[in-house]
Formats: C-alpha cells, sequence, structure tokens
C-alpha cells in the first residue's frame, strides 16, 4: 500500500495548502532511529552537545521571519504569540546549553573505601549517563516549544541522547523546517544530522514506541493518545520510561472573602486565562470554584461582561473545532448547567468563547456530571457555585490528577488569617504547581519550575519544563573497585572536568 500524503492545512479554511511529506512506513522509521542510535558517541562530548544547542537558538532565531509565518499558516495562533513561543524555545536551548556546560545534572558522588563503616565501603563512583535515542511526540497548540525543538528535545539532546520526533499533524511544514535548522546547527559541531530524526505518520507514532533502540518517549496530547502509547511502551519486551502530559483540568478556588473584596478584578482574570490562545492551554482553568450570594454573583458578572467581548478564534484544526462544540452541547444539556455566555460555534471556522454553571454539589457525588469534571479542549470553563467549605473539600476529593491547581484569596487570607493554608493543603495533593492569587496559563521556563502532576496530568513525576527535565533521559551507574585508569573522567579522583560533585560525603563546586 502506498503511503499517505501529508498535507498542510489551514485551520482558517479548513482546505489543504500543500503536500509536505508521505506517512513514515515501519522500514522507514526503522532507518530513522537506526541513523539517530549511531550518532550518540558525537553527544559524548559536553562541550559539542552545548555548542550544538546554543547554534541551534541562533539559527532559530535567524530564521525568525519565515518560522513565524508557516506556523501561522499552519496553527493560525498568530504572529505575536509565535514570536514569543519561538523566542521562549531558544531561551531554552540555551538554558540547556548551560546546564550541560556546568556538569551538575551528571550528579557525581564519589566515596572511597570506608573499612571502620558498618558494613565497610568499598570504592564507590556514581554518575548518570544517557539512556539512548528519545522519541518526542509533538504538541498540537505549542509548534515551537513543545514540539521539534521545545523541551523534550532540548533536554534529551543536553543529556546526550540523539531524538526522533513524530511530528503533530496540525504543523507538519513547520516541523521539516525546525528539523533541518536543528540538523544544521548538529552539522556545524561535526555531529551527524541524523541525531534529529522527523517521521510523519499516526502508524509512525506506533512504530516509534515500538522500536527495540527507542530507550525513553516523551509525549504531550490528550489522554486517549498518551495512554495508548504508556501501554504500548510499558507491553514491550523491554518496557522504556514514558513521560507523557495527558491532561489536565486546572481547578481554582475562589475563597468568599476574595470574592468580596475583588470580583471584578477575578472575573476579567478568569476570562484573560480561559480564553487566552483560544483555551488552547494545557494550563486553562477548566473549573472553577465560586461562592454562591452576592460576592460571587459579582464575579460572575464581571467574567461575563469579559467573556462576552472577546471575540471568536480559530481553534488548531476543524476536528478539535467539532470536538468543542459537541463537548459543550453535551454539557450544556446537563440538568441545572446554565451558560451566561454561550460558547459554542462562532462562524463556519471559528468558535466563541463562554462559559457554564452549575451548583457545586451536583459535583460532589459520581454520576453523569462527571463530564464537567473532564478537560474540554477550547474556550470554556465551568463556575461550580458552591454553599458551604464542605462542598469545596467534596468537589475537589474527586478531581483527577493536574496540572496546576489555584486559589485566589483575600489579602487578609493571604497573611495567614482564615482558611488560606488549609486551601493549600487540599490543593497541594491534585497538581505539581500550586498558585496563590495568578492565574495558571504561562509557564515560566525556571531552574524551579514543575510542569507535571498526578495522573493523568502526567504518567510520571517528572517535569517537562525547568532545568529538572533533562533527568528523564538519564540513568545512575555505579563504578565499584574500578581502577583510576579506567574510569571515566567524570569519577577521577582529581577531576579533570572541574564537576560539582559530593566527593567523601564533603560537596565540592
Amino acid at each position: 500500500m502506498a503511503a499517505a500524503p501529508v498535507w498542510s492545512v489551514d485551520p482558517r479554511t479548513g482546505k489543504q495548502r500543500e503536500q509536505v511529506a508521505v506517512e513514515a512506513t515501519a522500514q522507514e522509521v526503522d532507518a530513522v532511529v537506526r541513523a539517530a542510535h549511531a550518532t550518540r558517541e558525537a553527544l559524548a562530548d559536553r562541550t559539542v552537545r552545548a555548542a550544538f544547542l546554543r547554534t541551534a537558538a541562533d539559527r532559530l532565531e535567524a530564521a525568525k521571519d519565515h518560522l513565524v509565518e508557516v506556523a501561522d499558516a499552519e496553527t493560525a495562533l498568530g504572529p505575536v504569540r509565535l514570536g514569543g513561543e519561538l523566542a521562549r524555545t531558544c531561551y531554552q536551548l540555551r538554558a540547556f546549553a548551560g546546564i550541560v556546560d556546568e556538569g551538575a545534572f551528571l550528579d557525581v558522588v564519589i566515596n572511597h573505601p570506608d573499612d571502620t563503616a558498618t558494613p565497610p565501603v568499598p570504592d564507590l563512583r556514581r554518575y548518570k549517563v544517557s539512556l539512548g535515542v528519545v522519541a518526542v511526540y509533538s504538541a498540537s497548540n505549542f509548534p515551537f516549544a513543545f514540539s521539534v525543538a521545545g523541551g523534550d528535545t532540548a533536554s534529551a539532546l543536553a543529556a546526550g541522547c540523539p531524538v526522533v520526533v513524530k511530528s503533530h499533524p496540525d504543523h507538519p511544514a513547520l516541523s521539516e523546517l525546525v528539523a533541518q535548522v536543528l540538523r544544521d546547527a548538529a552539522a556545524e559541531h561535526g555531529v551527524d544530522p541524523a541525531v534529529v530524526g522527523l517521521v510523519h505518520g499516526f502508524e509512525a507514532g506506533v512504530e516509534l514506541i515500538r522500536h527495540p533502540l527507542v530507550a525513553a518517549a516523551g509525549f504531550t496530547g490528550s489522554i486517549r493518545g498518551g495512554r495508548a502509547l504508556f501501554d504500548a511502551a510499558a507491553a514491550r519486551p523491554v518496557p522504556i520510561p514514558f513521560h507523557g502530559e495527558l491532561g489536565s483540568l486546572n481547578p481554582v478556588v475562589v475563597t468568599e472573602a476574595a470574592a468580596a473584596e475583588r470580583a471584578e478584578a477575578i472575573g476579567t482574570g478568569l476570562a484573560g486565562s480561559m480564553t487566552l490562545g483560544v483555551g488552547q492551554f494545557c494550563v486553562k482553568p477548566g473549573l472553577v470554584l465560586v461562592p454562591s450570594g452576592a460576592a460571587g454573583d459579582g464575579l460572575v458578572k464581571s467574567l461575563t461582561d469579559a467573556v462576552g467581548d472577546t471575540d471568536a478564534g480559530v481553534l488548531l484544526d476543524h476536528r478539535m473545532r467539532d470536538n468543542f462544540i459537541a463537548g459543550v452541547a453535551e454539557r450544556t444539556e446537563l440538568p441545572d448547567v446554565e451558560s451566561p455566555v454561550t460558547p459554542g460555534a462562532g462562524g463556519e471556522h471559528t468558535v466563541s468563547p463562554g462559559f457554564l454553571t452549575v451548583p457545586a454539589a451536583r459535583l460532589a457525588e459520581e454520576g453523569e456530571y462527571d463530564l464537567l469534571l473532564e478537560e474540554c479542549f477550547g474556550p470554556v470553563t465551568v463556575v461550580a457555585r458552591y454553599d458551604s467549605d464542605g462542598e469545596v473539600k467534596a468537589v475537589l476529593s474527586r478531581l483527577p490528577g493536574n496540572l496546576t491547581a489555584t486559589v485566589q484569596l483575600s489579602e487578609g487570607e493571604a497573611a495567614g488569617e482564615g482558611r488560606g493554608s488549609e486551601i493549600l493543603a487540599d490543593l497541594t495533593p491534585l497538581a505539581g504547581r500550586v498558585l496563590v492569587n495568578g492565574w495558571p496559563t504561562g509557564v515560566a521556563v525556571a531552574p524551579a519550575q514543575h510542569h507535571g502532576g498526578p495522573y493523568p496530568a502526567t504518567t510520571s513525576t517528572s517535569t517537562s519544563v525547568g532545568g529538572t527535565a533533562i533527568e528523564r533521559w538519564l540513568r545512575p551507574v555505579v563504578y565499584q573497585n574500578a581502577p583510576e585508569a579506567l574510569l571515566p573522567p567524570e569519577l577521577r579522583d582529581d577531576n579533570p572536568l572541574g564537576l560539582p560533585r559530593r566527593f567523601n560525603n564533603h560537596l565540592e563546586r
């Protein structure tokens, strides 16, 4: 059977723009993975790795205008948003280059023999080594930052792992262009361009996760697709780590005191967060617990005004548009669900933002209202009106894992009065990032960042954003009583590479 063509599609019209490639066959996936596997030795030199990552950032910046133009044609996300995302991607590449230079990620620990210990300690030298080829599954909603040159790729290359990317069908032309930029950057430093492979097609993605030379995988997408790949990774003869981001509701709790103190500001802020990027952010607030009564009414009015003034927008593709319209319709049919601003079709190719309200008591028990506790991708959120703190606790107790959880507190509560600390304690088990008096959209690329959470937010305890994302692609190994002459330079007593390390129980920098 002939391979299916891969088309670039304009989401503003739903029409095909150009044929980009063809879907990869099993034989082609095998060839790409094997070629990537063969480049591992070229990445062993940390100096080369760091230079490669910095050059990749430089070349992406140099090609900014063309890349943003192609990205906008395929995603309709707009040049301002896409330009910012590309800048973030370049910053991330350079940040990982700095991490490679520093070397702390190798986690070097050396213990000399100690016969006086119980039991006696032999000569032990521990550090971390690269896993091997990493399969990266691109996300639809971040064509730069979570795609070919995104965080999974950058952190894997920083760890010394070649990468094979399964492109997302919403931006195949951009994927080809970015992959070529990375390959050119690799070649500039004497690294085989095959260090960054790219394949297209659903079946290619399945073949990739099954390939025996693939050592780990990173995924950002839906629960259904991610879980299928997660299960496939576990079912291999040799299971591999699968770091997947699958879905998140990102709950928000607004206290009665906060609503009374700044209802308008909270309503406006919520509207901006839930409609940002046409509601296509993985950290969009999808469930907001708001008090009943006058204070909550003021917040809902502010939200109504702000969302009502927000223009319709284009989703990433028509499949997502159809799913959004159907998902909203199914939710609005539930008894006691109201829509002060009705979300849905805004035009032939657009969607209008909106929000739903429901009594929180409806969500406190299992039943048909469980649908409202599932992510609906697009510009919609659910406002659950609660009558008591007990209802808030009951709803939170039923939520699955999330990337984020937020509480809006009054000035006094933020200073330690009232239930602020108790609400934080209730939210902490639910999410990887807990916010106070902010909004979850916007994930800073910083050393302390954590972008992950309990399942189904992610399938592991790792982060896909921030410096510690590199840890996903490494494994520890210990040498015991190995002669100094045989040790890798990272583990020698004289520390020829100048690495930070723990030497005989003392931290050296």
